[in-house]
């Protein structure tokens, strides 16, 4: 899967950009503020309908003007699709080959594209969302059953808690309910610890490739309740013991989505132990992880690492390049980075012009 070509109008800082990209390494280079990051962003956007940096899609429209659209020329096994996204003040639409998609979860099988920014480094020490998020992000794309049990579910969440906040709580009701929200919880808790355990098949052998030395790394599932086979009385008898807590709090506390997970580096809990550089390696680690497991060359991920060089030493810096030139397509931005045989464009004044490393 290979972005051959970007198209963007009224995006961001441009009002208009094009610009064809390698297989292999490309690297988007210039100062702070001159719009690098914005291409990547478009890419990652045309993924999953939504940006890596903010959550009003607005705010990707230049200037307040009437529209903004990003088109992307992708090869994926040496078919050409043309996707466009066309954005709005109130609307998004997007189409492929001239054909509209409808769902947002077929744009990732178009597109397919996995993002490190920098914030991500504080994964393992951020709020559970953060690490909730990374497992329901690719795991959605990873498997469109698990997407849709996870939709079931959050349909029954706001039916229990709407029936949480009703002045008369009918108890036959929220029962009926809590039985089917345990029923969805055990499939959607089965499929996140089968992913990690996916992922623990290939961290640490990442993580010793851009470290150079041998690290043992396991993402440990902590899950709201212990997933056996006794999940669902566990489950039943823990929303029991709650009730009264969730009828005073109007609101369901427990369940899947209060869930997290950890990282152990060593026998060490990273977000405690672990030092800043430690934390960052492991983080693009495990950011790259899902790239290795999928089996299909042309349905391989378009992986983005925005500002990954900085706080990395030489030695890291040099490990890193060399293991992004084994993926397929790689997009990295940054201030100021010359790697031999990448392609590098830089961006000034809102014009890319292209130049050899």
């Amino acid at each position: 899967m290979i972005v051959k070509k970007l198209v963007l109008r009224n995006f961001r800082n441009y009002d208009f950009a094009q610009v064809e990209f390698d297989p292999k390494l490309n690297i988007i280079v210039g100062e702070n503020g001159a719009g690098k990051t914005n291409l990547v962003e478009a890419i990652y956007f045309l993924s999953l309908a939504r940006s890596f940096r903010t959550s009003e899609y607005g705010d990707l429209i230049k200037n307040k003007r009437q529209y903004s659209t990003i088109e992307a020329q992708v090869e994926q096994d040496t078919i050409n699709k043309d996707i466009v996204a066309l954005m709005t003040s109130n609307a998004k639409k997007f189409t492929c080959n001239d054909k509209q998609i409808r769902k947002i979860s077929d744009l990732s099988k178009l597109i397919n594209v996995i993002v490190f920014e920098p914030k991500d480094t504080l994964m393992f020490s951020d709020s559970p969302l953060v690490r909730r998020n990374y497992l329901d992000i690719n795991l959605s794309k990873k498997s469109p059953v698990y997407l849709e049990n996870l939709m079931i579910f959050e349909k029954l969440l706001r039916e229990r808690n709407s029936i949480l906040k009703g002045e008369e709580i009918d108890k036959t009701q929220l029962q009926v309910v809590t039985e089917q929200l345990i029923d969805i919880q055990e499939t959607i808790c089965k499929y996140r610890q089968a992913y990690i355990n996916e992922i623990n098949n290939v961290l640490s052998k990442i993580i010793c490739k851009l470290k150079g030395e041998k690290e043992v790394a396991q993402l440990v599932y902590l899950p709201f309740v212990k997933l056996d086979d006794k999940f669902k009385l566990s489950c039943a008898r823990a929303y029991a013991r709650n009730e009264e807590s969730d009828i005073k709090h109007k609101m369901t506390q427990l369940g899947i989505h209060r869930e997290d997970m950890k990282m152990m580096l060593n026998g060490k809990d990273i977000s405690e132990q672990g030092s800043q550089g430690e934390n960052r390696i492991a983080v693009i680690a495990l950011k790259i992880a899902p790239y290795f497991l999928i089996e299909e060359k042309e349905k391989k991920p378009i992986v983005i690492l925005d500002d990954v060089m900085s706080e990395l030493d030489g030695e890291h810096k040099k490990r890193l390049i060399e293991f992004l030139f084994t993926l397929d397509q790689v997009f990295i931005t940054s201030t100021n980075t010359n790697v031999k045989n990448a392609s590098v464009y830089e961006v000034t004044n809102h014009t890319i012009t292209r130049r050899k490393a």
